[in-house]
């Protein structure tokens, strides 16, 4: 992740799939002989027309997707396999003694208090009928306003996202930023294109279903307008492919030139509700939504922004609710939009409210009020094997140096633009396990018996820790991902992040064969590195600020690579008529093409010019490739796939295998890879990056 300003930019995936206990202890791999589960591959398909089902396919035809998850695969199943480790620790927290001030008192609490589905139930809608009532009796469009200034403290929904981070100008200090919002769906797409209009009736019937739970008079009527209210707001707000580019994405200005950019929206009293009352300069990101979503605004009937605002709170608050919030948030979010068939069990819902998740701008569902870091002490303090940081650091090491030669050796790139990439390679630091200091929750009181008043709690707590370090200088040893995450990031502070939670089989097994781990981990390090010099990385400098330090000839010669390597991803077909948009993915796309290259390079180096050993008959390079392939393995439901390319800036999981391999030289080698193969690309049209 560049940053939680920036797009994403990691090897994300979604957290679903089936647990196995790997056990470092026995010395044996954990897939297969040798880390590779040869079985689950299918060589009746040709390596060169989808390597992916050469190396998955028997596991993709036997393994179903199951009823209450939207997809399968190896690397997800480590979150299951965490999500039980949280579970236990959860439970054995929710046993100790109420009202103890330990962290672990705080998350057995918060944890009973999501458990306790009776006394939920009995509630109905009362948690939220404060912040409906305060909705009610905002009357006009600024008193409305100024409840939206409180999306990161509370409930309410905001036409506009607030966020605090480095800030990419002056990295010495941090920044306000300010982005649009305002849509209950995962994109501008399914309120705008055709494809999308049964998600879009279903949304409307969903609304109807909040409103009328919540007590909302004229649910009907009222959802109508609501979806009406936010078709418009689509119309209004940049796409995501816009989004990607930080450069138009940076406007600092003052606050008062931002009222008169974006006329009609009580700016003053919604970061005074922000508790940013003094806050003088913001950066303004889709600069020019902004004056478009204010005069929306402005002639917007304020008993529709009622029932907005309404379906926003019952929305944003329906997780922590009764169970017929809880079934029509999952009926919608995760059956329509997602394909998901049944919910998941209560224990693992409870486990995702209180340690959060993988949080980018925007996404409110377990990112918003919970006790992330807190559980990441207790799972690190049990679970993380001191020996696994060492290793990745020296994978890092490894990985670095690779990058340092190819970057001395691009045919593509000048010496001035190489002087600068070699620079900004050399700042990277790494970061393994956990952070070095440890939130403080001392004062974050949590009741046994308040779930909704415990996610308001946590959330003003972590709000506030962004708010209090405005004024100070920058922290430099902070993370933005949680230890118990099952994913890695490229940071603002030019930082390469690997959460404890990631390293476990397939992404990393401390006895499988070093080619297998040089595929899977070194591959997602080599990803990771390579978001520095994306085409959204390569904007920010040796220092992390934004800024140009390229030639224009080898910003020309990197632009139309990047543009060859779209138009392959623009022609891949995940479903019949569904196409990858290249331009959402490159970013993506360019890391794992880079991070394989990486990966592969410095396995060779590490074999320090010795042959590599051939095992089962497969060379090594040969089981670099099946690493990756296997890191990958996995599928999920149509609906997943739909919402992963119109929303998500990574590629579906077959692509992220066979879009990279086609594209390096040494897999043609590797696997005899003949012209007339459906994956074989001629030589000059292989694209060579990094």
């Amino acid at each position: 992740m560049v940053s939680r300003i920036l797009a994403a930019a990691c090897a994300c995936a979604l957290a679903f799939g089936t647990a196995h206990a790997a056990d470092a202890s026995t010395g044996k791999p954990h897939y297969g002989a040798w880390g590779f589960d040869q079985a689950g591959g299918d060589t009746s398909v040709k390596p060169g027309n989808d390597f992916f089902r050469y190396a998955n396919g028997t596991w993709l035809d036997h393994t179903p997707i199951p009823a209450d998850k939207p997809a399968v695969s190896l690397r997800l199943a480590m979150t299951d396999l965490t999500e039980q480790r949280l579970h236990d620790l959860m439970e054995a927290a929710a046993q100790g003694k109420a009202g103890d001030a330990t962290l672990q008192s705080k998350v057995g609490m918060f944890y009973h208090s999501f458990m306790d589905q009776t006394h939920l139930d009995a509630l109905g809608a009362k948690p939220i009928a404060p912040q409906l009532d305060a909705v009610k009796q905002a009357a006009t469009r600024d008193a409305q306003a100024a409840l939206m200034g409180r999306t990161n403290t509370d409930f309410d929904g905001s036409l506009f996202n607030i966020s605090i981070d480095v800030d990419l100008k002056d990295i010495n200090q941090y920044a306000v930023y300010v982005s649009q919002a305002g849509l209950g769906m995962p994109d501008r797409d399914y309120y705008l294109k055709p494809e999308f209009a049964k998600q879009k009736a279903a949304y409307q019937a969903y609304v109807t279903r909040l409103l009328t739970l919540a007590g909302w008079p004229q649910p009907d009527a009222a959802a109508k307008d609501v979806v009406a209210f936010e078709t418009a707001i689509a119309q209004a707000s940049i796409s995501k492919v816009e989004q990607r580019d930080p450069v138009a994405m940076y406007n600092p200005m003052s606050v008062s030139d931002l009222q008169k950019l974006a006329p009609g929206f009580a700016w003053s009293d919604f970061f005074k509700a922000a508790q940013l009352g003094k806050q003088a300069h913001v950066v303004v990101m889709e600069k020019t939504a902004f004056p478009k979503l204010t005069a929306l605004y402005a002639k917007t009937p304020v008993t529709t922004i009622q029932a907005w605002q309404a379906t926003r709170i019952a929305d944003n608050a329906a997780y922590y609710l009764s169970d017929p919030f809880q079934q029509a948030y999952f009926e919608m979010h995760n059956k329509t939009l997602a394909g998901q068939q049944q919910i998941e069990a209560r224990w693992k819902r409870g486990v995702h409210a209180v340690s959060g998740g993988d949080c980018e701008v925007g996404e409110r569902l377990y990112c918003f009020g919970n006790l992330g870091w807190a559980v990441g002490q207790l799972y690190t303090d049990t679970y993380f094997p001191a020996a696994s940081k060492v290793k990745i650091e020296q994978l890092v090491g490894n990985l670095k140096a690779a990058y340092h030669v190819r970057i001395e050796k691009l045919d593509w790139m000048g010496p001035e633009t190489r002087k600068e990439a070699l620079k900004k390679l050399d700042t990277y630091t790494i970061k393994v396990g956990y952070p070095d200091h440890p939130r403080d929750y001392t004062d974050v009181a949590i009741q046994g018996d308040d779930l909704a008043g415990n996610v308001l709690r946590a959330a003003q707590a972590d709000w506030s820790f962004y708010v209090n370090r405005l004024d100070k200088p920058v922290d430099r040893s902070d993370w933005s991902m949680t230890p118990q995450t099952n994913d890695a990031y490229n940071g603002t502070l030019r930082d390469i992040v690997f959460p404890a939670a990631i390293l476990q089989p397939p992404i990393f097994d401390p006895n499988a064969d070093p080619a297998i781990n040089y595929g899977a981990i070194g591959g997602f390090i080599g990803h990771e590195l390579t978001h520095g010099f994306d085409d959204e990385g390569r904007k920010i400098d040796a220092s992390g600020a934004l800024r140009d330090w390229w030639t224009p000839a080898d910003a020309k010669a990197f632009e139309e690579r990047a543009k060859k390597l779209g138009a392959q991803y623009d022609a891949f077909e995940p479903l019949p008529g569904v196409h990858i948009n290249g331009n959402l993915s490159m970013g993506e796309n360019i890391a794992d093409l880079g991070g394989l290259t990486l990966a592969l390079d410095a396995y060779h180096a590490s074999l320090h010019g010795k042959p590599a050993p051939v095992i089962d008959g497969l060379t090594g390079d040969q089981r670099v490739f099946l690493g990756w392939a296997q890191a990958w393995r996995g599928k999920l439901t149509d609906d997943a796939i739909r919402r992963q390319v119109t929303s998500d800036p990574h590629s579906p999981r077959a692509f992220r295998v066979n879009g990279p391999v086609r594209n390096i030289d040494a897999w043609y080698q590797a696997f005899d890879v003949q012209s007339g193969d459906k994956l074989y690309l001629d030589p000059k049209d292989r694209v060579r990056i990094w």
